[in-house]
C-alpha cells in the first residue's frame, strides 16, 4: 500500500507539474499556451501567400499536439475571431450570437501580415522534438508583441486558473513606448464586444472590471441594445432578459434580435411602463451588466508567476528590447558574413590568385597555393580565412570569373559595410531603436485596432430602488395561510423581492417575513404589512393570558431574525385584545368576570402611562382580577373624532374607523386590506 501511494504521489506531481507547464497556463515570452504555439508554427512552415483548408491545418498541426482535433480547431476558430495573427475564410462563427463555426473543412485559413511581421523569426528560434520525435516544434515563439495581454486568455490547471482579460494593442504599444521613456502607465482591458466599462477596481489587473451594454432608448415604447458585455452573447442576453420577465422583474411585451455584424436586440416595453424606466432594471436582473475578474497566471521560466499588468508589459518590453538586439546582432553577422565571402572573392578574382592552381597536381597542391596567394593580401580579410573559404573559392566557376564586374562587387561590399554601420548605430541605441519600431507598427497598423469599450464611471444600480411590486400576497382566513401561493380575499398586497413583511396573530405569534410562497400562522392574522427593518414599527399591545389577567404595553419591533417567529404574549397562551399605533393614546375599560360577593365590577387603565418595553417582555398588569370585556376609549381629540378600536376575537366592542387608517405603521401602496387594519386593529 505505502508504495501505491508514493507512486500515485509521484504520478500525480507529474502531471499536475505537466498540465500547468505544457497544456493550460500561457507562457509569458510569447502568450501562447501550446496548442497555440504549434497551430501558429504549423501555418507559418505551410504559408505560402493563399488560404489553406482548416481541416489540413489541424492534420498538419496534429504532428506536434497530441491531444486530438477538437482543441485543435478551438483555439484556431478562436484565434481567428480575434482578429491579430489569423486570417479566417468562410463561417468561423459569430461571437456577438454565440453561433458555432462551420466544420473545418469548409473554411480556410491563413496568417495575417502583423503574424508574419511580428510572429517568428527562425534562426533564432529554440526547437525541441516534437512527442514522437519525428518533428520539431519551438520552445516559444521570438514574438515581438505583448501578446500575453492583447489576446487575452483563459486556463483552469490543477490548483490554477488564470484570467487575463484583453487590452487593446495600440495602447499596449503607447504603454511601451512611455516604459522606454521612463514614464508610468496605467492599462485598462479592451472588448471585441464592446460596451461600457467602470474600471476603479481593475487595480492593476488584480481587480475586477465592471461591464455594461450599451443601451439606448429609440422611442418611448422601444429600447435598443447595440453592444453587449464581455463573455456573452446575445443569446445569453436575451434568455437572462426572459428570464427575468418571467420572474416579474422586468415588464415588456416582446424581444427581437436583429443582430448581424453588430448587436441589435429590439426590446418593446409592456403598456403602462416607459423605455427609461426599463433600462436600469436591465442592468439590475440581466446580463447586461456583469462582473469580471481578473486573475494574471502566467509560466516565467518554467514555473507560474503571479503579476501585475504594469510587470507583465515590462518584462515583454525587456523582451521586445532583447529580441530586437538579437535579431540586429544576427543580422550584422549575416553581413560581415558576406563582406567577407565577396572580399575573398575580389581578392581571387582581382588578384588572379585563380592562375597559381593551373600549375598544381594534386588536390592538396591546389589548396596550397590558394592558401599561399590568398596570403599575400591577409590584410584585406575581414577575419581569417578557413578551409571552408578555400573550398567556396575553388567552387566559383570560370564562366564566372570571366564575367566577374569589379565595380559591381565593390559597390556589393560598399552597400554591406553601411548596412553595417547602421546596424551598429542600432545597438548602441536601443532604446531609441526599440521606440522606432514599435511607432512604425503604430503606424502601420494601429487603424486596424481602435478602442471598442468606453471606459466610464458605473453607478451601481439600486435594485430596490428599481425593484417592481411583482409578487402578489394574501391571507386565507380558512386554513390560515398566508404568501404568494395563497388564494385568499384578507391582506392583499402587492410587494417586491426586497420587501419586508409583518405579520402579527390573534395568539401573539409575529414574524418579519420576506415574500414567501406560504407561511402558516397559528392563530388569525390580525395585522399584516410592508415593515421598514430601518424604522421598525411601533405599537400598543393589549391582550390577556390564560387566566384573562389583562396586561398592557408598548413595543417597537425593529430587532428580528428573517421569516423566524416571536412572541407578544409571555406564556404563548392567551389572546391579543387591542393592537393599535401608539398615537393619541386612551384608555381601555375592563368588566371583570362576575364572581360572588364582587363588589368592583370594572376598571380603568390609562395607556398612556406605559413606557416602551421589549416585545418578548410581559407588559404591566392591567387589572388585578381575571377580566371578561376590554373596551378601548380613545383620547379626545379637537380636531377631529379618535379613532375606535378594531374587533378582535377577544375583544367585540371596539370597531375601526377609516380616518384612524392614516396613523398606522409605513406602508407601500397596494399594502393589505384586512378588516383589523387601521390604527387600532
Amino acid at each position: 500500500m505505502a508504495l501505491l501511494e508514493d507512486l500515485m504521489h509521484e504520478h500525480f506531481v507529474d502531471y499536475a507539474s505537466y498540465f500547468i507547464l505544457d497544456r493550460a497556463i500561457p507562457d509569458i515570452r510569447d502568450g501562447l499556451k501550446p496548442v497555440q504555439r504549434r497551430l501558429l508554427h504549423t501555418l507559418f512552415n505551410i504559408e505560402d501567400g493563399r488560404y489553406h483548408k482548416v481541416a489540413n491545418t489541424i492534420g498538419e498541426t496534429m504532428k506536434l499536439h497530441p491531444h486530438g482535433d477538437a482543441s485543435i480547431a478551438d483555439a484556431l476558430v478562436v484565434l481567428a475571431n480575434k482578429g491579430y495573427f489569423i486570417d479566417g475564410q468562410g463561417n468561423f462563427g459569430n461571437i456577438l450570437t454565440g453561433h458555432p463555426a462551420a466544420a473545418s473543412r469548409y473554411i480556410e485559413c491563413r496568417l495575417t501580415s502583423l503574424a508574419l511581421e511580428t510572429l517568428f523569426f527562425r534562426p533564432l528560434t529554440e526547437f525541441v522534438p516534437s512527442y514522437d520525435g519525428r518533428s520539431e516544434e519551438p520552445v516559444f515563439l521570438p514574438a515581438k508583441l505583448p501578446v500575453a495581454l492583447m489576446l487575452g486568455t483563459e486556463g483552469i490547471a490543477v490548483g490554477l486558473a488564470t484570467k487575463i482579460l484583453p487590452h487593446n494593442l495600440t495602447e499596449l504599444w503607447e504603454a511601451q513606448i512611455d516604459l522606454l521613456n521612463g514614464k508610468s502607465i496605467e492599462l485598462f482591458p479592451d472588448y471585441l464586444q464592446g460596451g461600457l466599462m467602470d474600471v476603479s477596481a481593475y487595480d492593476d489587473g488584480a481587480g475586477k472590471v465592471e461591464v455594461r451594454a450599451r443601451i439606448k432608448v429609440r422611442d418611448p415604447k422601444h429600447v435598443v441594445i447595440e453592444e453587449i458585455p464581455y463573455g456573452t452573447t446575445t443569446e445569453s442576453i436575451i434568455a437572462s432578459i426572459e428570464n427575468a420577465a418571467q420572474k416579474g422583474r422586468l415588464k415588456i411585451s416582446s424581444i427581437d434580435d436583429f443582430t448581424t455584424d453588430r448587436v441589435e436586440i429590439d426590446i418593446t416595453v409592456a403598456r403602462g411602463t416607459q423605455a427609461k424606466e426599463l433600462i436600469p432594471q436591465l442592468y439590475a436582473y440581466t446580463d447586461c451588466s456583469v462582473s469580471i475578474s481578473s486573475n494574471l497566471n502566467l509560466i516565467k521560466g518554467r514555473r507560474p508567476v503571479q503579476m501585475t499588468v504594469t510587470e507583465i508589459l515590462k518584462e515583454l518590453t525587456d523582451g521586445l528590447v532583447a529580441q530586437l538586439k538579437a535579431e540586429l546582432e544576427y543580422e550584422r553577422d549575416q553581413l560581415i558574413d558576406r563582406q567577407h565571402w565577396l572580399t575573398l572573392e575580389q581578392i581571387f578574382v582581382e588578384k588572379r590568385v585563380y592562375k597559381r592552381i593551373e600549375t598544381a597536381k594534386t588536390e592538396q597542391s591546389v589548396k596550397d597555393e590558394v592558401n599561399k596567394g590568398m596570403a599575400k593580401f591577409e590584410d584585406m580579410f575581414i577575419r581569417p580565412m578557413v578551409d571552408d573559404d578555400v573550398r567556396r573559392l575553388l567552387e566559383i566557376r570560370i564562366r564566372r570569373i570571366s564575367a566577374y564586374d569589379i565595380n559591381k562587387n565593390r559597390k556589393t561590399i560598399d552597400d554591406i559595410i553601411k548596412g553595417i554601420k547602421e546596424i551598429n548605430v542600432k545597438l548602441k541605441r536601443m532604446k531609441r531603436t526599440t521606440i522606432q519600431y514599435v511607432e512604425a507598427l503604430i503606424k502601420k497598423y494601429a487603424e486596424q485596432f481602435p478602442r471598442r469599450t468606453h471606459i466610464t464611471r458605473i453607478v451601481a444600480v439600486d435594485k430596490k430602488a428599481v425593484a417592481t411590486n411583482n409578487i402578489k400576497l394574501a391571507y386565507d382566513r380558512d386554513t390560515g395561510f398566508f404568501g404568494s401561493a395563497v388564494r385568499g380575499d384578507l391582506f392583499r398586497m402587492s410587494v417586491s423581492e426586497f420587501d419586508f413583511i409583518l405579520g402579527i396573530a390573534s395568539d401573539g405569534t409575529y414574524r418579519v417575513m420576506t415574500p414567501v410562497d406560504k407561511v402558516f400562522f397559528s392563530g388569525k392574522l390580525i395585522y399584516c404589512e410592508v415593515f421598514d427593518p430601518e424604522e421598525g414599527a411601533e405599537f400598543m399591545v393589549v391582550y390577556r393570558d390564560k387566566k384573562k389577567i389583562p396586561y398592557g404595553k408598548r413595543i417597537k419591533v425593529h430587532k428580528f431574525i428573517r421569516n423566524k417567529e416571536y412572541q407578544l404574549i409571555k406564556n404563548r397562551e392567551g389572546k391579543v385584545d387591542l393592537l393599535f399605533a401608539p398615537r393619541d393614546i386612551g384608555t381601555v375599560k375592563m368588566d371583570f368576570t362576575p364572581a360572588k360577593r364582587q363588589r368592583l365590577k370594572e376598571a380603568d387603565f390609562d395607556l398612556s402611562t406605559l413606557e416602551q418595553t421589549s416585545p418578548a417582555a410581559r407588559g404591566a398588569r392591567l387589572a388585578p382580577k381575571p377580566v371578561s370585556k376590554i373596551k378601548y376609549v380613545p383620547a379626545k381629540r379637537a380636531s377631529k373624532p379618535a379613532p375606535k378600536a378594531a374587533k378582535t376575537d377577544a375583544g367585540r366592542s371596539a370597531k375601526p374607523k377609516a380616518a384612524a387608517r392614516k396613523k398606522a405603521p409605513a406602508k407601500k401602496s397596494g399594502g393589505g386590506s384586512g378588516p383589523e387594519q387601521g390604527d387600532l386593529f
